[in-house]
């Protein structure tokens, strides 16, 4: 039998301790998470797309594990009465400069499996009324979810299962010795066998807690959000997403209708200046210092300035924001535009200045170390899971040998 320990509480966290219970059920398992509840930052702040992979590079973690996933989450919903629709989105081109990319687009979307439909102007008006557009990609196995309510059914079913779930309990070091792994909470020192870092936007800290001089760093992105005054939902039936620049790493200004009937219009991807700051005026010195002082981010600043230029005038103008946002939706008018909470992406950034582009996980001896894993990685939470699982198993044998 052996004792395990999970650092972190997110989606991640929570599956892979599910999936290490579904691997042995005799382990003696333990989550430890900082905060008061299951899913407070990345989890709980995502708009619940389900994703379906067709962005990422062929035969990569992101593009197997959200197609992967997204069947998996499927069925652990339908299995567990978790309320979810598999409603497509539309990736809609709105200018001929974009129907190269468009293309390129749908064509990696086949490489990946997926179930795909070039559509003209005529049947997007058909599925999305209001969406301005020449050309789109109709993504049938996208997807909306309640991921929070996810990580609450997974904690549940842990706990049944023995599992031991720590809320309030913040790990500040790790101690990885040759036969048991030392973790220091500020609730006392607790030994294991093995432990797993899935500690998200402080993945990097964890890691350095233990030794690890992985060559990256943690940089949080804000994801700001608006949404639709409930007058103005009719605007958008489902997913509505514009084709992306393929050198910058996020989506750009897209609508999701989700779970609960709400339109969230977004996001802006802004540098954050606090590692859990939702907020413009959040500021932590620390996770200021580690943002300036790596000479990774001058490097990535320095490569896409204009975006980011370009992010940030759209964070403090609504005008401007709403003129991107027109180019999808030509009908929405300013006062439709509610602002609401946002997210922080727990971007892994390496010294040479590049974004760690897809999930990525390091062994050591005694631990398993989730160092980026952002969007996709609520979608392909199970798979992860998995994969977490499939290693501590390894490492078990290794040292059993």
């Amino acid at each position: 039998m052996s004792r395990i320990a999970v650092i972190g509480g997110g989606i991640v966290g929570l599956a892979a301790a599910y999936a290490l219970k579904q691997a042995d059920a005799s382990v003696e398992l333990t989550i430890i998470e900082k905060e008061n509840r299951w899913g407070a930052h990345q989890t709980g702040h995502n708009s619940g797309v389900i994703h379906s992979g067709i962005y990422y590079k062929p035969g990569s973690y992101k593009a197997r594990f959200a197609r992967l996933g997204g069947e998996m989450l499927i069925h652990f919903c339908r299995q567990y009465g978790i309320p979810f629709e598999r409603c497509g989105k539309v990736i809609v081109a709105t200018h001929k400069e974009e129907l190269p990319l468009l293309d390129n687009l749908y064509h990696r979307g086949l490489q990946n499996g997926l179930d795909l439909e070039l559509i003209d102007q005529a049947r997007l008006r058909e599925l999305e009324p209001h969406v301005s557009g020449i050309k789109a990609i109709r993504v049938k196995e996208t997807g909306i979810v309640d991921y929070p309510k996810v990580c609450e059914t997974m904690a549940s079913l842990l706990k049944d299962a023995g599992a031991e779930l720590l809320l309030n309990t913040e790990v500040e070091r790790i101690v990885e010795n040759r036969t048991t792994v030392d973790v220091i909470t500020n609730r006392g020192v607790r030994t294991f066998d093995f432990a797993v870092n899935c500690a998200g936007l402080h993945s990097d800290r964890i890691a350095r807690a233990s030794g690890i001089a992985a060559d990256l760093k943690i940089v949080p992105f804000r994801g700001e959000y608006y949404k639709l005054r409930p007058e103005k939902r009719y605007l958008v039936k489902n997913l509505v997403y514009p084709v992306p620049n393929p050198q910058f790493p996020f989506l750009g200004v897209h609508l999701t209708r989700m779970i609960n009937g709400e339109v969230e219009v977004g996001p802006n991807a802004v540098l954050g200046f606090k590692r859990e700051g939702y907020k413009k005026t959040d500021i932590d010195a620390k996770d200021v210092m580690d943002i300036f002082l790596f000479k990774g981010f001058w490097k990535l600043a320095f490569k896409y300035w204009r975006e980011g230029l370009e992010e940030m005038v759209r964070s403090y103008s609504k005008k401007a924001f709403l003129k991107n946002l027109r180019r999808l939706l030509p009908e929405v008018e300013m006062d439709d535009l509610i602002p609401t909470t946002a997210g922080v992406r727990a971007q892994a950034l390496r010294s040479d200045g590049t974004l760690v582009d897809d999930f990525y996980i390091i062994n050591t001896k005694r631990m398993v170390h989730v160092l980026n894993a952002p969007s996709p990685a609520a979608t392909a939470c199970l798979p992860i899971g998995e994969e977490i699982a499939r290693r501590v198993t390894d490492l078990r044998r290794s040292m059993a040998s």
